[in-house]
C-alpha cells in the first residue's frame, strides 16, 4: 500500500477472476482509500490492507463502486464493516451484485444508486463514462478522479481502448462524453486498472487520435 498524499492510499491485488494458468497479460487491479479524519471511502475495494480495516472502527465508512462488476470484496466488507455501498445502476448481466438485487429499490430511495450528474452525500460527484453503469467519480475535496473501465492502463499509460467500447459506440463519441473532465482542477487520476497518474495523462488519452 502506498500513500499518494495525506489520507489517500493506493494498493493492488490479483484480479478476482484470474486463475493460475490463465494467460492474462495484466493480472492486477487497483483500489483506493480516502480518509479525511471523519470519513473513510473505499473505491472498488479488493484485499483491503489491515491498516485501513483498523481505521474503519474510528471512521464513517462507505464503499463506492465505479461500476457494478467492480464489486470485488464489497459484499464481505459491507458485512464486516457495516458500511453502506454506493454504485451505478446494475444491468441484468451484472451478477457480481446479485446479493444486492433484493434491496435495489431501497438503495435507490436512499440515494445509494447513482447516475451521471449525481452528487453523492459522501462528497463524490458522478460523471458520465462509457456506459450508464460505468461512471467516472470526482472527489472535489482531493481534486481526485477515480476511473473504472472507461479508461485503463495496460502498460502503455492511460488509454481509451477501442476493444473495450460498448456496442455501437465509437472512440470519438466517447471522447466527447469524457472531454468535460478536462475542465476539472485534477491533481491525481486514479484508474482501477493501472497505477495512479495525472491530468496530463488523461489529456493524452482523450486526444482526438492516439499518439
Amino acid at each position: 500500500m502506498r500513500e499518494l498524499q495525506r489520507g489517500l492510499w493506493h494498493w493492488t491485488a490479483v484480479h478476482p477472476e484470474w486463475e493460475p494458468g490463465t494467460d492474462w497479460a495484466h493480472t492486477s487491479v487497483s483500489s483506493y482509500a480516502l480518509d479525511d479524519g471523519a470519513q473513510l471511502l473505499l473505491f472498488d475495494p479488493i484485499a483491503v490492507p489491515s491498516e485501513l480495516i483498523a481505521r474503519a472502527s474510528e471512521r464513517e465508512v462507505a464503499i463506492v463502486l465505479t461500476c457494478p462488476w467492480h464489486e470485488r470484496d464489497s459484499q464481505a466488507l459491507v458485512d464486516e464493516l457495516r458500511a453502506p455501498i454506493f454504485l451505478p445502476p446494475p444491468e441484468a448481466f451484472n451478477d457480481d451484485v446479485d446479493w444486492l438485487r433484493p434491496d435495489l429499490e431501497r438503495l435507490e430511495a436512499e440515494g445509494r444508486i447513482f447516475v451521471a450528474g449525481d452528487r453523492l452525500p459522501i462528497g463524490v460527484d458522478a460523471f458520465a463514462g462509457k456506459k450508464a453503469c460505468d461512471l467516472v467519480l470526482w472527489v472535489e475535496g482531493r481534486n481526485a478522479l477515480v476511473i473504472g473501465d472507461t479508461l485503463l492502463d495496460r502498460g502503455n499509460g492511460l488509454e481509451l481502448l477501442t476493444d473495450w467500447l460498448s456496442a455501437g459506440q465509437t472512440r470519438d463519441q466517447l471522447i466527447e462524453i469524457l472531454r468535460p473532465l478536462l475542465d476539472l482542477p485534477i491533481e491525481v487520476v486514479l484508474p482501477t486498472h493501472g497505477p495512479p497518474t495525472d491530468k496530463a495523462a488523461l489529456g493524452r488519452a482523450l486526444a482526438s487520435r492516439p499518439d
